[in-house]
């Protein structure tokens, strides 16, 4: 597994975390199962301290006496690890089990009568003390302390296999969930695994688009994938088919041109003509490629700004014609556009409608809760109050080389170009005659 890779880093992360999770989990389970023994253990030396004083006697000359023989066998086997001790309170020791002899005695702190007190001494031993007032037959109070005390090893014993067992338990888990969690991640990631191989289809030339079955928070990502992809192989093509009809148009001139320098009188006429052929040629092309429509992959604009630019230029341009626009816009509307492909489509049909308008051109923005068709949220409408386009003439002025008037100026390829950004964009453009000033209506939806 590359360690570059983010299934080696969330897999290591999750591992992190898990032993991370096991050790506050060992370290706390044992200090309980610590706690847990120590408080069994005080319960037993507890029960022994009642052995002791059942069989503990009190006799006339005011002395502890105990038997030879007592109920627990440790006490009578030296070194056993259980020891026992009886001694005053103010007194030295008067009497210790067998399994004492050699030791030194734990000494007991500060305690009421009838209480118990359970600590570790400084010989590494657990001590319970007990304090009890016993009256001789003269009725004298006489104050004595039993204390039992068991070896620390006996509760290190028991942690240490305990640990042992925690230790080997939390392990055999700990490589059972790091499994888990690797099979977990790469069934999560397959999705992610799948569209890299469909990339990587693409690339070598096997698909075209991703088309897989991918997982519902990757669809956006694919959808956005196949735009980019399906834009760039757009642009490629068209820039393809430009060049192949640039170097097609332009041979039919150079064929002339070259005859008309073979000629041995040479016709200035034709090579002008020509030359401006070969200018209409190379004009066109340049136009036809500068289309970007880029929607999905670009920035936004401000539509509203736009619009105002491009109005302030054609009441310039058409400084000689008293044209009164009527601008129905909000201050602001961003959009998803290329500001020179939005200049293209405003450009061109602002401009058009200044040039066949009588003397009224009208712009209107409207937001996707104004506009009826679904999937758009921008619609551009400019109207003029001029003839018209027939209806049946449409669908030919968006073809390159074809103009409304044979008769004007132009390269008739103004029209072609709104008409390839906006499908580009994803957009829409429809032409018929304007409801409020009787000529032509170009609407421009885009997503």
């Amino acid at each position: 597994m590359n360690s570059k890779s983010l299934s080696f880093r969330l897999l290591v992360s999750a591992g992190v975390v898990l032993a991370s999770f096991f050790i506050l989990v060992a370290i706390v389970l044992e200090q309980g199962y610590r706690e847990s023994a120590e408080q069994t253990l005080r319960e037993n030396l507890k029960i022994q301290v009642y052995s002791l004083l059942s069989a503990a006697e009190l006799t006339r000359a005011g002395q502890i006496k105990m038997p030879k023989e007592l109920r627990e066998p440790r006490f009578s086997n030296p070194g056993s690890g259980l020891y026992a001790w009886i001694q005053p309170v103010d007194g030295d020791v008067v009497w210790f089990s067998p399994s004492a002899i050699g030791l030194n005695a734990s000494s007991a702190p500060e305690m009421e009568s009838g209480k118990f007190v359970f600590l570790l001494d400084e010989q590494g031993r657990y001590v319970l003390h007990y304090k009890v007032i016993w009256e001789n037959h003269r009725g004298k109070e006489q104050e004595y302390i039993f204390s039992v005390a068991e070896e620390s090893l006996f509760v290190a014993k028991q942690v240490d296999r305990f640990k042992t067992a925690l230790g080997s338990w939390l392990l055999a888990m700990g490589l059972i969930l790091i499994l888990i969690q690797f099979l977990v991640l790469r069934w999560g990631l397959s999705p992610l695994r799948l569209i890299v191989r469909d990339l990587e289809a693409i690339e070598r030339g096997e698909k075209s688009l991703l088309d897989g079955s991918y997982a519902t928070e990757l669809r956006g990502l694919a959808r956005n994938l196949n735009a980019l992809i399906s834009s760039e192989r757009a642009h490629l093509e068209r820039y393809r088919n430009t060049l192949a009809d640039l170097a097609h148009s332009l041979k039919t001139p150079l064929a002339i041109l070259r005859g008309s320098i073979d000629s041995p009188v040479l016709n200035k006429k034709t090579v002008h003509d020509q030359i401006s052929r070969m200018d209409e040629i190379v004009e066109y092309q340049l136009q036809r490629a500068a289309a970007k429509g880029e929607k999905k992959i670009t920035g936004t604009m401000d539509a509203s700004l736009g619009v105002d630019k491009i109005i302030a230029s054609m009441k310039k341009v058409h400084a000689d014609k008293p044209i009164v626009f009527e601008i129905k816009k909000p201050d602001k509307f961003k959009i998803y556009c290329e500001q020179g492909d939005f200049y293209e489509i405003a450009g061109n049909l602002i401009d058009n409608a200044c040039k066949w308008c009588d003397k009224k051109v009208k712009v209107s923005i409207l937001n996707k809760n104004q506009i009826k068709q679904e999937g758009f949220s921008f619609l551009l409408q400019i109207e003029d109050d001029g003839p018209g386009i027939p209806v049946d003439h449409l669908n030919d002025i968006l073809k390159r080389g074809v103009r409304a008037d044979q008769n004007t100026d132009g390269h008739g390829i103004g029209m072609a170009v709104v008409n390839e950004i906006i499908d580009l964009l994803g957009g829409q453009l429809l032409g018929d005659k304007s409801q409020s000033l009787g000529g032509m209506r170009w609407q421009v939806y885009l997503p």
